[in-house]
């Protein structure tokens, strides 16, 4: 049977677990940083990596979003007299992408 909770004893008041725990007990801090917890996993006493929350889908514009607020840069650019190639702006696009 799988914990529903994690004992509380084993993250300390630093907010940090010890990797054979957190390896453990991976499905109970999924929970917690899912709920918005960061988490440092050590190993001997000292931190090697971070469980933290994922970004909101919600902050990322929509592909289209993107594409309008990339064109709209440019006609500010524009106006200042800074002209933007096709291939600048298409080489905007990957480097977003990458």
């Amino acid at each position: 049977m799988i914990p529903t909770s994690l004992p509380t004893s084993l993250v300390g008041m630093d907010g940090s677990i010890g990797a054979y725990e957190a390896k453990t007990h991976l499905s109970a801090l999924l929970d917690r940083v899912e709920r918005g917890e960061s988490l440092t996993i050590t190993r001997n006493g000292k931190p090697v990596a971070r469980l933290i929350p994922v970004e909101s889908a919600a902050v990322r514009p929509s592909p289209a979003e993107a594409v309008a607020q990339l064109l709209a840069f440019r006609e500010g650019l524009r106006a200042r007299g800074v002209e933007v190639s096709r291939a600048e702006l298409r080489a905007w696009i990957e480097e977003g992408r990458a």
